[in-house]
């Protein structure tokens, strides 16, 4: 537990980001403990397992201010993300079972992939991959009101990623309930604390979800290769970047970031979304009133505000010093993005739900350097084409009650949310 200082506030209560117990705090205790971190000098040690005779104590620093969080993730020689950014990091084989995710990876190899897929998103796919956005969220709000559905994240929220990835990639109509379900048993248990039964057997369960998924899309990309279509996983496997394009794996790790990373956050930023508008009538009115002024600044403040990604982690690749502190080679950081979406020191009334905020330096989507989101600009474009969508059509849209959370360390993920209009 770490000391306050002279002009530091004490911390509200016992503060542990290590223990999953924390997670499980009601979001304004939780709040409460990172505006106390924040306010110390120095970034704070957390043990995740004690030392012994026979093993070394394991933990890692906590990067909670805003200004730490860009610095570190600028700085991959010596905040690295391999062996990995997820807690816990992917065993040696799971990584050489499936692959590696680029969020895991360094230079070379981790740019070698990005201009890959860089080079596969030309400005016909995305182009495409636009009017394909409107087109959906346009069938979306049409079968709310045809059908009126009572919870926003399946009818809508989780609905509309998932149909533009799938769309963007090509993947075939009557392959997607298949890939939706098994998306589900992926990553339905990230991050909770559970039973040790469920602890070994949700990973299993979990795994073996994420092959049969990357099983079909690798189906795909044979099929691409002999025949290639307008579509992402043609460009991805038939790509010339050093004579070569996407491997089989590779793919199905792509595939598999794009879904779990791409779908899983969009879909909680608009269910986030949902209920600040809804709970800030002020803004919401604001928003209805001039929608094409404040849209863009709606879907900043909802990201920062919501956060959709708690933390990443980062292994040092050399000794640093940061504010005082030496950190060691080998040692680990933690990125807290929600933490440094609310530092005072960037953001004048942090915990205020503002649309006009400017500017808006949110980190949502990471804190800029070879490892900021690729999906930056989609994530961006679905928040706002939906918006505009359901807006327009259903200006009554609201949330019903609170949204019912998922207690994770890694991502705010929300379960339900009952909505009507």
């Amino acid at each position: 537990m770490p000391q306050s200082g002279v002009g530091t506030p004490a911390p509200p209560a016992p503060v542990d980001l290590a223990d999953p117990a924390f997670w499980q705090l009601p979001p304004a205790e939780q709040a409460a403990a990172f505006r106390y971190l924040r306010s110390l000098t120095a970034p704070v040690y957390f043990a995740e397992r004690p030392g012994g005779l026979l093993r070394r104590p394991r933990g890692f620093h906590a990067l909670v201010r805003h200004a730490d969080v860009v610095a570190a993730s600028r700085n991959p020689q010596v905040f690295a993300s391999a062996p990995g950014v997820t807690t816990p990091e992917p065993a040696r084989w799971v990584r050489a079972l499936f692959g590696d995710s680029m969020v895991n990876l360094d230079d070379p190899r981790h740019a070698q992939l990005r201009r890959i897929v860089s080079r596969a998103f030309t400005p016909r796919l995305i182009g495409r991959v636009e009017q394909s956005i409107g087109a959906i969220a346009a069938r979306i709000v049409d079968e709310v009101i045809a059908h009126r559905p009572e919870d926003f994240v399946p009818a809508v929220a989780a609905e509309l990623p998932f149909q533009v990835i799938c769309t963007m990639m090509g993947i075939p109509e009557e392959l997607r309930p298949e890939i939706l379900h098994q998306v589900d048993q992926a990553s339905e248990h990230t991050g909770l604390r559970r039973p040790l039964r469920e602890r070994i057997r949700m990973p299993g369960q979990g795994l073996r979800a994420l092959a049969r998924m990357q099983r079909m899309v690798a189906a795909l990309g044979r099929e691409r290769r002999r025949r290639p279509t307008d579509d992402l996983i043609s460009a991805l496997v038939s790509a010339d970047l050093g004579g070569r394009g996407l491997t089989g794996r590779e793919l199905g790790a792509f595939f598999s970031l794009l879904l779990v990373a791409g779908v899983e956050t969009t879909r909680n930023a608009l269910a986030h979304g949902l209920h600040l508008l809804t709970v800030h009538p002020e803004q919401r009115a604001l928003l209805l009133a001039d929608p094409e002024r404040h849209l863009d600044g709606a879907v900043e403040e909802i990201v920062r505000h919501a956060t959709p990604i708690i933390q990443f982690r980062r292994t040092l690749a050399a000794d640093h010093q940061l504010n005082g502190t030496r950190l060691a080679r080998g040692e680990k950081v933690v990125l807290f993005y929600g933490s440094a979406n609310r530092d005072e020191a960037v953001f004048p009334d942090p915990d205020a739900f503002d649309i006009t905020r400017e500017p808006n330096r949110q980190l949502g989507f990471g804190g800029g350097g070879p490892h900021f989101c690729l999906g930056a600009h989609l994530a961006r474009q679905e928040l706002k084409t939906l918006y505009r969508e359901l807006y327009t059509r259903l200006p009554e849209v609201r949330s019903v009650g609170a949204p019912e959370l998922v207690p994770s360390s890694f991502d705010h993920r929300v379960r339900s949310l009952q909505f009507t209009f």
